[in-house]
Protein backbone atom coordinates (compact mmCIF):
# COMPACT_ATOMS: atom_id res chain seq x y z
CA UNK A 1 0.00 0.00 0.00
CA UNK A 2 2.64 2.59 1.13
CA UNK A 3 5.30 1.33 -2.20
CA UNK A 4 5.30 4.04 -5.10
CA UNK A 5 7.74 3.44 -8.24
CA UNK A 6 8.22 7.39 -7.24
CA UNK A 7 10.14 5.81 -3.95
CA UNK A 8 12.78 4.60 -6.11
CA UNK A 9 13.63 7.98 -6.91
CA UNK A 10 13.51 8.63 -3.42
CA UNK A 11 16.45 6.02 -2.17
CA UNK A 12 18.41 7.45 -4.87
CA UNK A 13 18.14 11.07 -3.73
CA UNK A 14 18.58 9.41 -0.57
CA UNK A 15 21.63 7.90 -1.74
CA UNK A 16 23.10 11.20 -3.31
CA UNK A 17 22.33 12.87 0.25
CA UNK A 18 24.50 10.79 2.02
CA UNK A 19 26.77 10.86 -0.16
CA UNK A 20 26.93 14.40 0.28
CA UNK A 21 27.39 14.19 3.94
CA UNK A 22 30.49 11.76 3.26
CA UNK A 23 31.62 14.54 0.51
CA UNK A 24 31.02 17.56 3.25
CA UNK A 25 33.31 16.00 5.67
CA UNK A 26 35.52 14.22 3.36
CA UNK A 27 36.50 17.90 1.79
CA UNK A 28 36.44 19.48 5.31
CA UNK A 29 38.99 17.48 6.60
CA UNK A 30 40.78 17.58 3.43
CA UNK A 31 41.25 21.69 3.45
CA UNK A 32 41.89 21.89 7.24
CA UNK A 33 45.30 20.48 6.74
CA UNK A 34 45.96 23.51 4.35
CA UNK A 35 46.84 26.61 5.89
CA UNK A 36 45.65 29.79 4.92
CA UNK A 37 49.04 31.65 3.21
CA UNK A 38 48.11 35.07 5.77
CA UNK A 39 47.71 32.41 8.27
CA UNK A 40 44.91 34.59 9.38
CA UNK A 41 42.33 32.31 11.83
CA UNK A 42 38.67 31.58 11.21
CA UNK A 43 37.42 33.75 13.69
CA UNK A 44 39.86 36.47 12.51
CA UNK A 45 38.62 36.58 9.28
CA UNK A 46 34.97 36.72 10.33
CA UNK A 47 35.74 39.69 12.95
CA UNK A 48 37.56 41.54 10.38
CA UNK A 49 34.58 40.60 7.51
CA UNK A 50 32.23 41.68 9.76
CA UNK A 51 33.95 44.96 11.33
CA UNK A 52 34.65 46.12 7.27
CA UNK A 53 31.45 45.43 6.65
CA UNK A 54 29.60 47.75 9.50
CA UNK A 55 28.58 44.67 11.55
CA UNK A 56 31.25 45.24 14.36
CA UNK A 57 28.62 45.42 17.01
CA UNK A 58 27.89 41.02 16.01
CA UNK A 59 29.73 38.73 18.36
CA UNK A 60 31.64 35.74 17.55
CA UNK A 61 30.78 32.68 19.84
CA UNK A 62 32.69 29.47 19.56
CA UNK A 63 30.58 26.55 19.77
CA UNK A 64 31.10 22.49 20.33
CA UNK A 65 30.52 20.14 17.22
CA UNK A 66 31.49 19.43 14.41
CA UNK A 67 30.69 22.13 11.15
CA UNK A 68 27.65 23.20 13.79
CA UNK A 69 28.97 27.26 12.41
CA UNK A 70 26.31 28.88 12.32
CA UNK A 71 24.68 32.48 11.96
CA UNK A 72 21.75 32.94 15.22
CA UNK A 73 19.91 36.46 13.30
CA UNK A 74 17.43 36.33 16.33
CA UNK A 75 20.20 36.68 18.86
CA UNK A 76 22.70 38.71 15.95
CA UNK A 77 25.40 36.59 17.17
CA UNK A 78 27.50 34.55 14.65
CA UNK A 79 28.77 30.88 16.01
CA UNK A 80 31.63 28.89 15.17
CA UNK A 81 32.91 25.62 16.02
CA UNK A 82 36.53 24.98 17.46
CA UNK A 83 37.76 23.96 14.62
CA UNK A 84 36.80 27.03 12.88
CA UNK A 85 37.51 29.33 15.30
CA UNK A 86 40.74 28.70 16.19
CA UNK A 87 41.73 26.94 12.59
CA UNK A 88 44.36 28.47 10.37
CA UNK A 89 43.05 26.17 7.63
CA UNK A 90 41.67 27.13 4.07
CA UNK A 91 38.26 24.96 5.39
CA UNK A 92 38.27 26.93 9.25
CA UNK A 93 38.57 30.49 6.65
CA UNK A 94 36.34 29.04 4.22
CA UNK A 95 33.11 28.46 6.80
CA UNK A 96 33.89 31.32 8.90
CA UNK A 97 33.23 33.85 5.49
CA UNK A 98 30.23 31.95 4.41
CA UNK A 99 28.71 32.84 8.17
CA UNK A 100 29.51 36.11 7.58
CA UNK A 101 28.10 35.97 4.29
CA UNK A 102 24.56 35.25 6.02
CA UNK A 103 25.29 37.85 8.66
CA UNK A 104 25.84 40.36 6.01
CA UNK A 105 22.70 39.11 3.83
CA UNK A 106 20.34 40.10 7.37
CA UNK A 107 22.19 43.31 7.66
CA UNK A 108 20.83 44.10 4.02
CA UNK A 109 17.64 42.53 3.94
CA UNK A 110 18.35 40.18 1.50
CA UNK A 111 15.13 38.81 0.31
CA UNK A 112 15.08 35.43 0.02
CA UNK A 113 16.98 35.35 3.74
CA UNK A 114 14.13 37.49 5.28
CA UNK A 115 11.72 34.84 3.24
CA UNK A 116 13.18 32.25 5.15
CA UNK A 117 13.02 33.78 8.39
CA UNK A 118 8.89 34.43 7.97
CA UNK A 119 8.76 30.99 7.04
CA UNK A 120 10.30 29.38 9.72
CA UNK A 121 7.46 29.67 12.54
CA UNK A 122 5.15 27.96 9.93
CA UNK A 123 7.60 25.55 8.83
CA UNK A 124 7.84 24.10 12.63
CA UNK A 125 4.54 23.56 12.91
CA UNK A 126 4.08 21.93 9.38
CA UNK A 127 6.54 19.65 9.47
CA UNK A 128 5.42 18.13 13.08
CA UNK A 129 1.90 17.94 11.82
CA UNK A 130 2.33 16.84 7.71
CA UNK A 131 3.73 13.15 8.82
CA UNK A 132 0.46 12.31 11.03
CA UNK A 133 -1.69 13.62 9.03
CA UNK A 134 0.13 11.40 5.94
CA UNK A 135 0.07 8.68 8.13
CA UNK A 136 -3.19 8.53 8.85
CA UNK A 137 -4.69 9.12 5.59
CA UNK A 138 -2.79 6.51 4.63
CA UNK A 139 -4.31 3.73 7.11
CA UNK A 140 -7.82 4.97 7.28
CA UNK A 141 -8.01 5.43 3.13
CA UNK A 142 -8.54 9.43 3.73
CA UNK A 143 -8.15 10.89 1.18
CA UNK A 144 -9.16 14.29 3.00
CA UNK A 145 -6.05 13.80 5.45
CA UNK A 146 -3.78 13.53 2.79
CA UNK A 147 -5.03 16.59 1.05
CA UNK A 148 -4.47 18.47 4.53
CA UNK A 149 -1.03 16.69 5.09
CA UNK A 150 0.67 17.31 1.24
CA UNK A 151 -0.50 20.95 2.09
CA UNK A 152 1.37 21.21 5.28
CA UNK A 153 4.24 19.48 3.68
CA UNK A 154 4.60 21.66 1.24
CA UNK A 155 5.48 24.63 3.26
CA UNK A 156 8.37 22.04 4.81
CA UNK A 157 9.78 21.74 0.76
CA UNK A 158 9.24 25.58 0.12
CA UNK A 159 11.46 26.36 2.99
CA UNK A 160 14.15 24.13 1.51
CA UNK A 161 13.49 25.73 -1.84
CA UNK A 162 13.77 29.19 -0.41
CA UNK A 163 17.27 28.27 1.46
CA UNK A 164 18.72 27.43 -1.58
CA UNK A 165 19.77 30.68 -3.09
CA UNK A 166 20.08 31.93 0.57
CA UNK A 167 23.20 28.87 0.74
CA UNK A 168 24.54 29.65 -2.48
CA UNK A 169 24.35 33.76 -2.00
CA UNK A 170 26.64 33.46 1.11
CA UNK A 171 29.22 31.23 -0.11
CA UNK A 172 29.47 33.62 -3.12
CA UNK A 173 29.27 36.81 -0.67
CA UNK A 174 32.24 34.65 1.70
CA UNK A 175 34.47 34.24 -1.90
CA UNK A 176 34.46 37.95 -2.79
CA UNK A 177 34.73 39.08 0.42
CA UNK A 178 38.13 36.97 1.35
CA UNK A 179 39.12 37.95 -2.37
CA UNK A 180 38.59 42.12 -1.53
CA UNK A 181 39.99 41.87 2.03
CA UNK A 182 43.05 40.28 1.04
CA UNK A 183 42.42 36.98 3.16
CA UNK A 184 42.85 34.79 0.09
CA UNK A 185 45.03 34.26 -2.82
CA UNK A 186 44.59 33.03 -6.20
CA UNK A 187 45.92 29.53 -5.69
CA UNK A 188 43.94 28.81 -2.76
CA UNK A 189 40.56 30.07 -4.40
CA UNK A 190 40.20 26.39 -5.71
CA UNK A 191 40.17 25.19 -2.16
CA UNK A 192 37.41 27.40 -0.84
CA UNK A 193 35.22 26.78 -3.70
CA UNK A 194 35.66 23.07 -3.62
CA UNK A 195 34.92 23.50 0.61
CA UNK A 196 31.52 25.80 -0.14
CA UNK A 197 30.52 23.75 -2.78
CA UNK A 198 30.30 20.18 -0.91
CA UNK A 199 28.56 22.24 1.87
CA UNK A 200 26.08 23.47 -0.58
CA UNK A 201 25.41 20.21 -2.31
CA UNK A 202 23.85 19.16 1.37
CA UNK A 203 20.94 21.25 0.75
CA UNK A 204 20.65 20.45 -2.68
CA UNK A 205 20.38 16.83 -1.54
CA UNK A 206 17.91 17.78 0.90
CA UNK A 207 15.84 19.92 -0.94
CA UNK A 208 16.04 17.17 -3.93
CA UNK A 209 14.81 14.27 -1.61
CA UNK A 210 11.60 16.34 -0.10
CA UNK A 211 10.45 17.48 -3.61
CA UNK A 212 10.16 13.79 -5.03
CA UNK A 213 8.65 12.77 -1.61
CA UNK A 214 6.28 15.78 -2.06
CA UNK A 215 5.20 14.60 -5.73
CA UNK A 216 5.31 10.90 -4.47
CA UNK A 217 2.31 12.34 -2.25
CA UNK A 218 0.43 14.64 -4.47
CA UNK A 219 0.21 11.35 -7.66
CA UNK A 220 -1.11 9.44 -4.62
CA UNK A 221 -3.87 11.98 -3.87
CA UNK A 222 -4.63 12.41 -7.41
CA UNK A 223 -4.82 8.53 -8.21
CA UNK A 224 -7.05 7.80 -5.13
CA UNK A 225 -9.01 11.14 -6.09
CA UNK A 226 -9.80 9.76 -9.68
CA UNK A 227 -10.84 6.09 -8.29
Amino acid sequence: MFFHPMDFLILIAFGISLWAQFRVKGTFNKWVEVPTRTGASGAEVARALLDRNGLSHIPIEVVRGTLSDHYDPIHGVVRLSEAVYYGRSISSISVAAHEIGHAIQHKEGYKALTLRHRMFPAVNIASGIAPFLLIGGFLFQALSLIGLGIIFFSVAVAFQLVTLPVEFNASSRARNLMIAEGFLYNDEENGVKKVLGAAALTYVAAALISLLELLKYVMIFMQGDDD
